[in-house]
């Protein structure tokens, strides 16, 4: 399973989504970070532009780089309502193979899972070599995480969110969920059903996420070059354990 799959068909529905779910409540978490480190940085799987325009109109210096052309028109259209001094730089790209001289950057960022998103240990090898490629030395790269996604329980066809939609109606998130243990996959099979007037459209797809044990991640870090630095459980700063809403690792090029 392709981790890539879906998020074009995505596009449409993931700013609505997480609005309603994650919301903004990494942004400040990322903005102190980049700001501390008085650097240039590199979003991966910039998407939407969620963090990387609200980054950029901080005043921090990011460039951010998805593969999803469906996402980054979003972006670019972002971009387009901000002051020119402003705006970001953004690249459509793989995040395998980064399109970026050696030590172009003095941070990296991984926000909100999308790592979760390389689904095989040769994708994360290659993505991980590239992070500690583009990284000046001492540089700092910074994961988050969703925790223990294996643990999440299957179910079918529920309906997971409803609400409007502006202009476009109401929208009604129809979810599945599967689970591969062996492989440590899961899988999210959505259906946003969109309702305006008397006309109905659905759109289908899945999202395939993995999770590998903290250890085996940081071990993975180290081997790439990175020596980590701290692991939080939240937003603010605390630590890390099995039960945190959220796993960020910070890790620095040696």
């Amino acid at each position: 399973m392709a981790g890539w799959k879906g998020w074009d068909d995505y596009a449409p529905f993931y700013d609505w989504e997480n609005a309603q779910t994650f919301g903004r409540r990494d942004v400040a978490f990322w903005r102190r970070l980049l700001a501390r480190e008085r650097t240039n940085a590199l979003e991966l799987g910039c998407g939407t532009g969620r963090l990387l325009v609200p980054l950029a109109r901080a005043g921090l210096t990011v460039t951010g780089i998805d593969r999803s052309a469906p996402m980054l028109d979003r972006a670019m259209a972002r971009v387009a309502r901000m002051a020119r001094a402003q705006r970001p730089a953004i690249v459509r790209g793989d995040i395998r193979a980064l399109p970026f001289e050696s030590s172009a950057f003095g941070m990296v960022i991984a926000p909100y899972g999308m790592f979760q998103s390389l689904t095989s240990n040769r994708d994360l090898i290659r993505a991980l070599t590239e992070v500690s490629r583009v990284l000046q030395p001492r540089g700092l790269f910074g994961i988050d995480l969703v925790p223990d996604l294996p643990k999440w329980s299957a179910y079918e066809r529920r309906v997971r969110l409803r609400g409007r939609a502006g202009a476009a109606g109401t929208l009604t998130l129809v979810e599945s969920v599967r689970q591969d243990r062996r492989r440590g996959l899961t899988v999210f099979d959505e259906e946003f059903v969109r309702r305006r007037g008397k006309d109905v459209t659905r759109r289908r797809f899945s999202l395939t996420f993995r999770t590998i044990p903290m250890r085996a991640m940081i071990a993975r870090l180290e081997r790439a070059g990175l020596e980590v630095e701290a692991v939080l459980g939240d937003y603010r700063g605390g630590p890390w354990d099995t039960r945190a809403d959220v796993w960020v690792i910070l890790a620095r090029k040696r």
